[in-house]
């Protein structure tokens, strides 16, 4: 029964079915975005989100499922490595010094040579030409006969073990993230400090910038100067950015959105005359801001705007959403207290208007543009706290030191069978190696011809 169990949690095949579970479900992770809000959830995703979150995809690191797949690989890699470390040991530390000549010559490179002197001095000179080339030589007499074994790079056994450590300090930091890590959200106002939960010190946004594309609407990347606020002194301020953040006492302190009201945005509108002489005045309000237009005697209002206007059936009118697919701004204009032009005019149709007046004008609104490079309102800071990150680098780096030793530190092995024949030695020898038979084949030549230079 234990045999069983223990066959089945060393078993490939389970370790290679864990890898791809946990590699699909984390690519969901990073898909699916984390940790929000239920409303945020429900307006991404409507009805599915009551699943996703049902599945623990919405807390997917944390979630009691993806800890015990993590536990069960940990388990496995354990248990793979300790039954086949043993013999490895074994091999390395009390190597069986066997050879018999039959078996010798069978191996691809191999060789047979008689050479004009004893065991002893033969023995020697083949520890001679083993050293030359760096190898370790053990040596033990067999009958009437010296058995002589040489071995270099002895570590390369032991790269895919060192892979293995590798993977289990990767799954031990992995776990410690899941168990212990922390994540908040932090909306910064400009010139406000903020206390960053469990971090013991406070961060304040003393500036935001944006840059925008060429079109002038969609955002290009947005900046954030942070200050670190520790006992009420200013210790560092730094700007941060998408992918590149601010790590102070084990908390990192990401870019990660921004939040601007779009209804107090900036717009600009255009007053055309058509009565003689024509002209036209371009001037940029705010929600609420009034504005007296040159030599007229006219004064512009913009009493409201919507970035997405809709009106239902009973006439109320409102915003479908936050995004700027129908833009719509109610204005007044008007000279001594009276109304010439009132109602909406829109960003889209500038040619249509939702207007009246008291009477006939000659002079008409035109909504133009909503103009970029306005400050957001708030930055959104992701404070996260990662104790387990540090050992996941540690892990990568054992990870990457197992590889290169198991492809490029092949372990080689000699064996030499010296029989005495009167004055005269018989030596049979074979190279032992599983990877870069070519190379391992040319050293072997190359020890070969030294010891037939001997004869």
């Amino acid at each position: 029964m234990i045999q069983s169990i223990l066959r089945f949690l060393s078993s490939v095949k389970l370790a290679i079915t864990l890898i791809i579970i946990i590699v699909v479900v984390s690519v969901l992770g990073t898909l699916i975005p984390q940790e929000r809000s239920v409303g945020e959830y429900y307006g991404r995703y409507g009805g599915l989100a009551t699943l996703l979150m049902r599945l623990q995809l919405t807390n997917l690191y944390h979630s009691a499922w993806y800890i015990a797949l993590l536990a069960l690989l940990t388990l496995n890699t354990v248990t793979c490595t300790l039954t086949r470390l043993s013999p490895k040991l074994r091999k390395t530390f009390r190597p069986r010094l066997e050879a018999e000549a039959k078996t010798l010559l069978a191996v691809k490179d191999s060789g047979s040579l008689k050479m004009n002197s004893n065991l002893e001095v033969t023995a020697a000179a083949v520890r001679q030409a083993l050293a030359g080339r760096r190898y370790k030589a053990r040596q033990r007499a067999e009958g009437g006969g010296i058995i002589i074994f040489g071995r270099k790079k002895v570590l390369g056994w032991f790269g895919s073990d060192i892979v293995h450590l590798g993977l289990l300090v990767i799954l031990a930091g992995t776990l410690i993230s899941s168990l212990t890590g922390f994540r908040a959200f932090l909306k910064l106002e400009k010139g406000k400090a903020q206390a960053v939960p469990r971090a013991g010190f406070e961060v304040r946004l003393d500036r935001f910038d944006t840059d925008y594309y060429p079109d002038r609407h969609n955002v290009k990347d947005w900046k954030s100067r942070l200050t670190v606020i520790e006992a009420g002194r200013d210790v560092r301020s730094e700007v941060i950015e998408v992918n590149r953040p601010l790590a102070h006492r084990g908390f990192v302190l990401y870019q990660s959105s921004y939040v601007q009201e779009i209804k107090s945005s900036l717009l600009v509108l255009e007053v055309l005359s058509s009565a003689p002489p024509e002209r036209a005045q371009t001037v940029s309000l705010r929600p609420g801001q009034s504005v007296a237009l040159d030599k007229t005697g006219l004064t512009l209002s913009l009493l409201r705007f919507e970035p997405n206007f809709v009106r239902d059936n009973g006439g109320l009118i409102s915003s479908r959403s936050e995004e700027l697919n129908n833009p719509a701004a109610q204005v007044t204009l008007s000279r001594a207290g009276e109304n010439l032009v009132s109602g909406w005019v829109f960003a889209r149709f500038p040619e249509f208007s939702m207007t009246h007046g008291s009477k006939a004008s000659d002079t008409k609104v035109i909504f133009r543009d909503i103009q970029p490079g306005i400050s957001p309102d708030f930055s959104i800071i992701e404070a996260a706290q990662d104790k387990g990150v540090p050992l996941i680098w540690v892990g990568c780096g054992l990870l990457m030191a197992g590889l290169c030793i198991a492809f490029y530190w092949p372990t080689r092995e000699v064996r030499f069978l010296l029989e005495g024949k009167k004055d005269k030695t018989v030596v049979t020898a074979a190279a032992l190696g599983s990877k870069n038979r070519e190379a391992l084949s040319s050293e072997f030549i190359g020890l070969w011809k030294a010891l037939k230079d001997q004869t």
